[in-house]
């Protein structure tokens, strides 16, 4: 009787071992599968990231004079026959490169290309976009912001489809929101919220969790914290956060921000 009650005792201990071995593999094994985003396209100017069935990340790369190679963050929504595109790539060359995945391999017909604010990282390949006819949103302020020729740059190829703060559209079927939420890191900033994927393509206004603090030349550092917080009130559901630089992540990406420029 002594030996069985052991017997018991033992195979219990084992299981309840074997189990929380179990438990620290799969979590292990989620972490890993979260932290990586397949590449799905990557050329010596383009990177794209698979984020989910419906969300990629594309990815091209600035030369700058005081950040150096600065890698661009873009983000494309594919919903049935359609996809929107976040920002354009940094040059029309590896905007070209991303226009051809989407209508040649993924057979897509590109809805629209959003500027989320003025500066070269979010429109320097618009050109490429409107050779293809691809209509080209922004806020109003963008435009002004872009009369002056406050990017540093020449030749400045304006979007044609102005809107006031915030407007919605429609990618095959599901609705995508465009919002200014407040000034941060430029007095124009809009971001891209998808309410079917939880998902927001925050650009520049956003930090990754490894940035500092970036270019500050045409920021509202004092409101930039009141505008993330505002995003988090109004989405509170977020589960996936794009910034303009670096690694995407979820709401904690907010948080960041917040903290960053509260210090």
């Amino acid at each position: 009787m002594a030996s069985q009650i052991l017997h018991n005792y033992l195979l219990m201990n084992n299981m309840k071992k074997i189990g929380l071995l179990l438990a620290m593999v799969s979590l292990l094994v989620g972490c890993s599968k979260q932290e990586q985003s397949p590449i799905v396209y990557e050329s010596e100017n383009l990177k794209i990231e698979k984020v989910t069935d419906h969300i990629y990340v594309h990815v091209s790369y600035l030369q700058t004079e005081d950040f150096g190679k600065v890698g661009c963050n873009g983000m494309i929504y594919i919903n049935g026959e359609e996809a929107i595109v976040f920002d354009t790539t940094v040059d029309d060359e590896s905007s070209k490169e991303l226009i051809d995945w989407i209508q040649d391999e993924q057979k897509k017909t590109i809805k629209a290309v959003v500027t989320t604010h003025f500066h070269h990282d979010c429109l320097g390949g618009l050109q490429a976009f409107h050779d293809r006819q691809v209509d080209s949103y922004a806020n109003v302020v963008t435009l002004s912001l872009l009369a002056y020729g406050r990017d540093g740059t020449d030749d400045i190829v304006f979007p044609n489809k102005p809107f006031y703060n915030r407007t919605e559209l429609q990618v095959g079927g599901e609705t995508v929101v465009l919002d200014f939420f407040g000034e941060g890191h430029t007095k124009d900033n809009v971001v891209g919220y998808i309410p079917s994927e939880k998902a927001l393509f925050g650009g520049c206004l956003v930090k990754s969790l490894k940035a500092g603090k970036g270019n500050l030349e045409d920021a509202n550092v004092a409101a930039w914290p009141s505008t993330i917080k505002k995003i988090k009130r109004e989405l509170p559901d977020l589960e996936i956060v794009i910034p303009g630089h670096g690694k995407h992540g979820g709401s904690e990406l907010l948080d960041r921000t917040i903290e960053i420029f509260s210090e």
